[in-house]
Formats: structure tokens, sequence, C-alpha cells
């Protein structure tokens, strides 16, 4: 990631399904969502991030988010990214609409500040949305890169995100790694694979800039707030997902399309090891 909050997340046109070469496949048993979601391996009682693009899957976002939450079960807890990018000034979904606007400054000075329970997350996809109004969800308070949440562990995953950390110690994505939690991709590849940030926090020194985001203060007033944090670039998410390796990997049909399933702490550990290796040295 170059511009900020330009951060990997899902499109609704994002993705060709993720049919890797080489990962393991398994049933597609009769087109039913929920036995496929059990087919492929998500497990009852898990924790499982989601990115999904539904287009070419021909499923419904409420139908998905049932069939999810069915196999997942009572103690089972759902997690999607609740990314707007659209809350910066230097992100292309910002300038996408500064473009549009006949006067920028005033649109600029009227941006909205983040509300975990109101600001939408239109870049995600539907079932990223439906997951975000459900009654029950939970949604982290980063202004710009917060996760949703329904289900068992919700809460105690959402808590404690820091505003000025995206995706590191201070985000929900070690609470997710220390449960074991597997990423489901839905119809999209590992270029929207956001466990992969987490492991940039771990290169040294960890490159950084500044970010900047409308929240509200303390007395209730809106205003930009500054912050500095990893300098991300997910523009090698593809190459890093490709080279991971498929024992990790389950593969099969969901609806029309096509899904993968691994785990978190495995994609984390693949993906510092391939940084380590492949990318220039922030140093110098």
């Amino acid at each position: 990631m170059v511009e900020d909050t330009t951060v990997t997340g899902t499109m609704e046109s994002a993705g060709d399904g993720g049919a890797r070469p080489g990962a393991v496949p398994v049933g597609d048993p009769a087109g039913d969502p929920a036995a496929q979601l059990r087919a492929l391996g998500v497990p009852e009682g898990g924790t499982l991030l989601v990115h999904a693009s539904l287009r070419g899957t021909g499923l419904r976002d409420g139908v998905l988010l049932d069939a999810l939450r069915t196999v997942l079960g009572p103690w089972g807890t759902l997690v999607v990214p609740a990314f707007t990018p659209e809350n910066s000034d230097t992100s292309p979904a910002h300038l996408a609409l500064v473009g549009r606007a006949p006067d920028p400054a005033a649109f600029r000075a009227a941006m909205a500040p983040f509300d975990p329970d109101r600001t939408p997350c239109p870049g995600m996809g539907r079932l990223a949305e439906r997951v975000r109004t459900t009654p029950g969800a939970v949604r982290s308070d980063h202004p710009q890169t917060s996760f949703a949440a329904l289900g068992a562990r919700a809460a105690e995953f959402m808590k404690g995100h820091a505003l000025d950390c995206h995706f590191g110690e201070d985000s929900p994505l070690p609470r997710l790694i220390a449960a074991d939690a597997r990423v489901l991709l839905v119809d999209v590849g590992f270029e929207v694979c956001t466990a992969f940030h987490y492991a940039e926090y771990r290169v040294s020194p960890l490159p950084v800039r500044t970010y900047r985001a409308v929240i509200r203060d303390e007395r209730g007033a809106a205003g930009w707030f500054t912050y500095q944090d990893a300098a991300l670039d997910d523009g090698d998410f593809a190459r890093i997902g490709a080279d991971f390796p498929a024992r990790h990997v389950r593969r099969g049909a969901l609806g029309r399309g096509g899904a993968l399933l691994f785990p978190i702490r495995a994609a984390v550990d693949h993906a510092a090891a391939w940084m380590a290796a492949n990318r220039p040295d922030p140093a110098f």
C-alpha cells in the first residue's frame, strides 16, 4: 500500500476465485453453501476472518451470512474487514470523491467523522456491510481500517483497536492469531489478504508514514486526526500468496465461485519470511 488506507479489503468486482493450482481440493456438496463450507473445513466453534466478493458466486449476502453462522455455531465468531478508505485525505478512494466534488475544499471541510455504529464500508462488499449492520455486531474503533464481528468472541476481538494502529499489535489481528483463526477468501485472491499486513509490522526498522482521518474528539467535535503508522504496501500480496505452501490451503466451491481456507498464523509467518527475503531493506 502506497497511499494511506488503500488497504486490502474486498470489492465486489475483485478476485478470480483464488483457485490456485496445488491447493488441496475438497468436495462440492451440491451447491448448498453451509455444506460447502463444512466440506472446505470451516470448523464449528472456530474464528473466521472472511474476505468475500459475491458477484461470481451467485449467493446473496444474507444467504452466505446465514450459512457462515450456521456452520460456526453459537460458539464461533465471524470477522470481516469494515474499512473506510474514504475517510482520508490522500487515499485513491478519497481522491476519487474529491475529484467529483464541485468544491473540493468544501467537501473536505464537510467530511463526516468516523462513527463505528453508523459509518458504512461500501468498498468492502455486500457481506461485510451485512455483518456490520446485523444486530449484535461489534465494530472496532479505527477510523480507516476497522473490523466488524459477530459471535461469541466478537467484543473480545474488536476491543482496543488503537486509532494510530492499522494492523499491528493494537489491532484485532494479534488476537485472531492467538485464537488460531482461519482466513476464508471467497471468490477473491491473496491480494486482499489483510493478515499479510500484520507481517509488515515485523519488519525492522519499521518504515512509517503519516495518515489522517476525521474523528470526533472527547468533546464530540469533528476534526482531522493525524498519526504515524507503518507504511503499508499490498503490492506484492498476490506473489506472497502464490508462494504460500499448498499444504496450508484448502480449496473448494462456494456457490458458483471458489474459496480458499487457511490458518491465519501460517499465513502471517509465511508472509513475514517472504518479506524478509524479497522486499528491499527499509534501512536503505
